[in-house]
């Protein structure tokens, strides 16, 4: 069996064997979902509340599937909290067990759907695109996910530092996806060394802003409900933790087409010396900045168009000074050093690294690469 097969299923065994021992313990009842077969609009007299909306629905799983219920869905007029029911719509139930048995309540509308189709479109996309690195990609991706879910979260939760968590988790999956893409090679490991000093750099400028900025971490509301729900946690860190989560898939995107060019070029011409490599890795790098940088801001504003929308209604000296703005502007600039100091880290390390292995390589007869 293959070095890279054996490895994965290591990986995959050690992350499914942790999650049990590290998950948290939830006795909360399984959410169920259902169909709303009718619905009609009641008045009423409350003012604060004007209309609601009963419906009746069937119980599509479940140990009580088959079995109709009827359940009120207050309607306030704001859109944010308002779920607007039709009939023939999926809704996923809230169920809870009130001692005389369970009470549904509609907890959301049925979305999932709509991320399995689009999910099937880009896996099959990446496959189609990408062939056998595709398949590598999609195993990397999924991987990611499992670990950041099964082990991530449970160990922040559990009362691991969340920056030494996450750090932890970023290097495996860095490792992962370097490994499994470039296969076993010096162009995956200084694509790796890259990405982990670049992401260690973040993580220091972020704690850095973190204290010099006075931010509490509370960036939106999804802050203030995981503070209500686990006020042990230290929100700052997280915050932190969730910079360099974010800036992780840029500054693996620019270690890897950098360390990739250095070895192309000196497959190319072995005749170049660890200061030539060097030198067209940054060549190389200085124009993949321009293009990576510009992204990650974009997906920062992007994510943050009603915040800026909403600047034109403050004064711009209290606007750019609020808790949520510095946090998320920040979040932006860290992600974009990373990416322009992952340049020069990665452009030295797989310099000196190919160089040196394709040396030895040719004393010693070995394969070149090892895919």
């Amino acid at each position: 069996m293959r070095l890279k097969n054996i490895i994965l299923m290591l990986i995959l065994f050690f992350t499914f064997l942790l999650h049990p021992v590290l998950a948290d313990d939830n006795n909360v009842l399984p959410s169920q979902t259902g169909i709303v077969n009718s619905v009609h609009y009641v008045d009423m007299e409350n003012e604060a509340v004007q209309t609601k909306q009963v419906a009746e629905v069937k119980l599509l799983t479940g140990e009580f599937k088959g079995e109709n219920v009827v359940l009120e869905n207050v309607l306030t007029g704001n859109p944010y909290y308002d779920i607007k029911l039709k009939n023939g719509v999926k809704v996923i139930l809230h169920a809870e067990d009130n001692g005389n048995g369970v009470e549904f309540s509609i907890e959301d509308i049925k979305r999932s759907g709509t991320l399995v189709w689009l999910s099937l479109i880009f896996c099959g996309l990446l496959i189609y695109v990408g062939k056998r690195k595709g398949v590598y990609s999609l195993i990397s991706i999924i991987l990611t996910v499992v670990l950041i879910l099964n082990i991530l979260r449970p160990l922040i939760l559990f009362g691991v530092n969340p920056i030494f968590a996450t750090l932890l988790i970023c290097i495996a999956s860095t490792a992962v996806t370097m490994y499994l893409v470039g296969g076993f090679n010096a162009k995956s490991t200084a694509a790796s060394l890259g990405a982990i000093l670049s992401l260690c750099f973040a993580t220091v400028l972020s704690l850095i802003t973190i204290h010099t900025a006075h931010l509490s971490g509370f960036a939106n509301e999804n802050s203030m409900f995981l503070y209500s729900a686990h006020p042990e946690l230290n929100i700052a860190a997280i915050a932190v933790s969730m910079i360099v989560l974010a800036t992780l898939g840029a500054v693996m995107d620019v270690a890897m087409s950098i360390a990739s060019t250095i070895n192309e070029i000196y497959l190319t011409d072995n005749t170049k010396s660890v200061k030539d490599l060097f030198i067209s890795g940054m060549n190389v790098g200085r124009d993949i900045i321009g293009t990576m940088a510009n992204t990650l801001i974009l997906v920062y504003l992007g994510g943050a168009l009603s915040l800026v929308l909403l600047s034109g209604n403050i004064d711009i000296q209290k606007f750019i000074n609020l808790n949520q703005v510095v946090t998320e502007v920040a979040s932006a600039l860290i992600g974009s050093i990373a990416i322009v100091i992952c340049v020069p880290f990665t452009a030295l390390v797989a310099s000196m690294l190919i160089h040196s292995y394709a040396k030895k390589a040719e004393q010693e007869k070995l394969p070149w690469e090892n895919d």
